[in-house]
């Protein structure tokens, strides 16, 4: 009987040639030092860096409409006042900057209308506001009483949208998380780090390289030029910097597992030990990280300030519908290529029983290294849609790992499919939790868990995990 060849395919050109890429990229970064210390004092030739925004409220029909004739003053960081804009008949505002930096914004509350007040008087000054080379940077200040319905129902369903979206985003990070652990048994506690270095690898692209700056290839020739590679137009667009992302943390992915896993994998490390490593190492990246891009939160240039899409009894920004529609179509396309593709049903093979899977001809090791590459890639991609929606931070994936660990083991630790429903479970319980008034919006991740270990009390394998005879 002939058998079926379960091991994954690999093309030695292709890989050469994607892996040569990877690696001028990494040395692009590398060349470029400390991407968020870069400061540029104008931007490149004819970059202009603007602040602005929209000053809008609800009028008796709860509409929104622009409040005509308020006034903003932008002040840098000696305190002086370095522009100032009147809001036109739509509410819009703009001040153009004399070069990028950190800028204050206070609006004059004397120059509001009668009967229009700040939601928040305390937030009359926004401070921190930073504005990058060749940017504009957009600035909200929040008009009239806090809309709250009546009807919680409705309030029910948009925290259940809310929640759809945030559990779509763990599950995307925590599907590798959950493949590592069914094909090698490691807990690793540094895949929260790969969140963070997908996310701020795609700021460094969209926001440093990506802005009006040129950069140059040891002086050889211009690479960057007004914030395009090779003038190519898209190139400075979050969604390019997104897939460079992908790419640079799935080879990450690829040299961590070859570096580090695989040597302590062949020297028969005990799972205890490799956990310590993954702690040890997952601090150290952290603080590289920390090094690297600084302490402070940073945003994305595209999508920042978007109004709300009235759907019925709930609404969402546009790109909260882009990330639930886009996470879905991913997810799925995972889903068919673990059932469909010879790769998808060997990392399914090896997950359920390793020795069987040798035995049977498979390239355990083959499987392991694409296992990383799809992991570390998903995870990168998760922590450039979760910037998209929170602040870009050194520790943003520390605060998701447990999470992650929370939805792959309420799904059933070592499946996919376990680690995606968990993780929507997960993710909608956060948000669902800050329905009850009596429980405090900051402890709503605690509630995560204590649903977690209630649920693990009545079925310890989890949801969609399989029971093991032990001894």
């Amino acid at each position: 009987m002939r058998s079926t060849n379960l091991t994954p395919t690999v093309q030695p050109a292709w890989l050469r040639l994607v892996l040569g890429a990877v690696v001028v990229l990494l040395g692009l970064v590398a060349v470029g030092g400390p991407a968020f210390a870069q400061e540029d004092d104008g931007g490149g030739e004819g970059a202009t860096e603007t602040v602005g925004g929209t000053i809008v409220a609800r009028d008796d029909t709860g509409e929104r409409v622009g409040i005509e004739g308020v006034t903003l003053q932008v002040i840098d960081a000696d305190g002086n006042v370095v522009g100032e804009g009147i809001t036109d008949a739509d509410g819009v505002w703009l001040v153009e900057l004399p070069s990028s930096g950190v800028y204050s914004v206070e609006l004059l509350v004397d120059t509001l209308p009668d009967g229009t007040s700040l939601r928040d008087p305390d937030r009359n000054i926004l401070t921190g506001v930073e504005v990058q080379p060749g940017t504009n940077k957009n600035t909200l200040f929040a008009m009239g009483d806090r809309q709250v319905s009546d009807d919680n129902t409705i309030v029910a369903i948009q925290l259940l949208a809310d929640g759809v979206k945030l559990g779509l985003i763990i599950a995307m990070c925590s599907i590798g998380l959950s493949l590592i652990f069914g094909t090698t048994g490691l807990t690793n506690f540094s895949h929260g780090e790969l969140v963070t270095l997908g996310a701020m690898v795609a700021y460094m692209f969209h926001m440093v390289y990506g802005g009006a700056n040129d950069f140059s290839f040891f002086g050889l020739f211009n690479i960057w030029s007004n914030g395009r590679i090779l003038g190519i137009p898209g190139t400075n667009s979050l969604i390019f910097a997104g897939l460079v992302s992908v790419v640079v943390v799935g080879t990450f992915g690829w040299l961590y597992n070859k570096i580090v896993w695989k040597p302590l994998r062949h020297k028969g490390t005990s799972l205890i030990s490799a956990l310590v490593v993954s702690i040890g190492l997952s601090i150290f990246f952290r603080y590289v990280l920390l090094f690297q891009f600084q302490g402070r939160a940073r945003f994305y240039r595209d999508y920042q300030v978007q109004s709300r899409v009235d759907l019925g009894w709930f609404s969402l920004e546009p790109k909260d519908i882009f990330i639930i529609l886009f996470s879905i179509f991913v997810l799925v396309c995972v889903g068919l290529a673990l059932q469909k593709t010879r790769a998808g049903k060997a990392m399914r093979a090896v997950a359920d029983n390793r020795d069987l899977a040798e035995s049977s001809g498979i390239d355990v090791e083959s499987v392991i290294k694409w296992v990383w590459i799809t992991g570390a890639g998903l995870a990168g991609l998760g922590g450039v849609l979760f910037g998209m929606t929170e602040n870009i931070n050194w520790e943003m994936g520390f605060r998701l790992l447990l999470l992650m660990f929370a939805g792959v083991t309420l799904g059933g630790l070592g499946t996919a499919y376990g680690a995606f429903l968990g993780s929507l479970i997960v993710g909608i319980f956060i948000q669902m939790v800050t329905l009850f008034d009596w429980f405090p919006s900051d402890m709503k991740n605690v509630g995560a868990l204590a649903t977690l270990v209630l649920v693990l009390l009545i079925r310890p394998q989890g949801l969609l995990g399989r029971s093991e005879r032990i001894g």
